[in-house]
């Protein structure tokens, strides 16, 4: 049956060095890849908001469960890019030990986390430059800052900072990353700076009701700001341009994992100890925070940080997006004339293109609101079956070699999976019936397309 037919590990190798894509990227680059894919939006965004409304100052315990379910995702991760160094991540992975329905229904949902955080993220990028323009005194008018259901023409700032970030991811890998890495210490420059001048405001009464939402809310806000976290699938996701993937992947995938649970504590700390919490309803907090605190000149600054953090995330999932559609449309899933690779900048440039303008379609016009939730349900979903993945692996190819291996994969798998299960109950009705739509949708292309052209129809198994 073509829904269980599986991809060998050897296809996958073989693939990997017919590959024209170039491989360029080291421990530092893919460290910061990550780190610039997690703090962006959420650290300077969602902290305020989901401390207001669901977890009050333990928003940072919730923070530390959602990072701690990443670090057991990066270990799975990190065990399978060191045996498939492929694009595609979980596509990938699954593709090899589940089979091609489910490969192609993962693919799927990560092609919508991608493309629909990827908009929210264009969007938050408006809010900030319009916020910066405004305090120097250039305004940008309404009708180019909101969308048609708002009662605007064009949320245009978010549409040209789209197309900018994918001209410059088609322009090589290399180059993207380079600019990464620069706006990734901007970014930590700002968060650092802001860390420094609140916490000697903190004020004990204000973390005196430490979970007012109680154990529930804290749940429910790791629930909702997992979605801060996802950048560093794209780290799995850039495989075959990796100079030494068994080697750096796992370094990567864990570090920058680490490196941001650490910054979103102490973010979220310093935020709720200085401020109280009922305060924090606001797109800006941090800049919000910084001007209660008599440091207005600061906060401008602080926000010029945002926004090349916003920047950074747009890049990831970007090149994230680009990756998925690669590696599908490759294995013919999806038309094998969208990974087309650019004979001089070597790069996906069709599936880039196509992405970025999906992103820029739904940050422009589309009323962003409950659809933003599932970029998390699909996101935990995908998660939930990496663990599976890892565990039919190990049972029935042990020989495949390995040159990292996931530590207590029995205990780990299972913890996984509980807490990715966990948390999409947490998640809204509306939105669990939304994912199960686009699910049967991903059904209907993969059985009317899929199953007809999939390379594996030609290849042997």
């Amino acid at each position: 049956m073509s829904f269980f037919r599986k991809k060998p590990v050897e296809q996958f190798l073989k693939e990997r060095e017919k590959s024209t894509l170039n491989k360029n990227l080291g421990v530092k680059d893919l460290t910061f890849l990550g780190v610039g894919g997690i703090i962006g939006a959420g650290i300077f965004v969602l902290t305020g908001i989901a401390a207001a409304h669901y977890a009050g100052p333990a928003i940072a315990v919730s923070f530390a469960i959602a990072g701690f379910l990443c670090i057991l995702v990066g270990l799975s991760y990190s065990e399978f890019a060191s045996m498939i160094p492929a694009s595609g991540s979980v596509y990938s992975y699954t593709l090899a030990s589940l089979g091609e329905g489910f490969a192609f229904l993962c693919g799927w949902s990560l092609l919508l986390a991608y493309t629909v955080t990827g908009s929210a993220v264009a969007v938050g990028f408006s809010g900030y430059l319009a916020g910066v323009l405004k305090s120097y005194g250039w305004i940008i008018p309404d009708i180019l800052l909101k969308t048609p259901a708002e009662g605007g023409l064009i949320n245009l700032p978010a549409v040209l900072i789209v197309l900018v970030v994918a001209a410059v991811l088609i322009r090589g890998t290399e180059q993207s990353a380079k600019l990464n890495f620069a706006l990734v210490l901007v970014t930590l420059s700002a968060i650092i700076t802001f860390v420094c001048i609140a916490a000697p405001h903190a004020q004990t009464a204000n973390l005196e009701l430490f979970a007012p939402f109680g154990v529930k809310g804290i749940l429910s806000g790791a629930a909702i700001v997992f979605f801060s976290y996802m950048g560093f699938d794209a780290v799995a996701s850039s495989a075959e341009e990796c100079k030494d993937p068994e080697h750096s992947l796992p370094i990567g995938i864990i570090l920058s994992v680490m490196i941001c649970m650490c910054l979103y504590i102490a973010m979220a700390l310093s935020l709720t100890a200085a401020v109280n919490y009922t305060q924090l309803d606001t797109p800006e907090p941090v800049a919000y925070v910084l001007r209660l605190l008599g440091w207005g000149k600061v906060a401008n600054l602080i926000a010029v940080g945002a926004i090349a953090g916003i920047i950074t995330t747009l890049i990831v999932y970007l090149f994230g997006q680009s990756r998925v559609f690669f590696a599908i449309s490759r294995d013919g899933m999806l038309p094998k004339k969208m990974g087309k690779i650019h004979p001089k900048y070597h790069t996906p440039y069709l599936v880039t293109a196509a992405g970025a303008l999906m992103i820029a379609g739904i940050a422009g016009f589309v009323l962003l609101m409950h659809i933003v939730e599932l970029s998390n349900t699909g996101t935990l979903a995908v998660f939930l079956v990496n663990f599976i993945n890892l565990m039919v692996m190990r049972r029935k190819h042990p020989e495949v070699p390995r040159k990292f291996r996931c530590p207590a994969l029995y205990i780990v798998a299972p913890l996984g999976i509980a807490v990715c299960f966990y948390l999409i109950y947490e998640l809204s009705t509306l939105t669990h019936i939304l994912f199960a739509a686009w699910i049967l949708l991903g059904l209907v292309v993969y059985e009317t397309y899929g199953v007809k052209h999939s390379s594996l129809n030609t290849e042997p198994e």
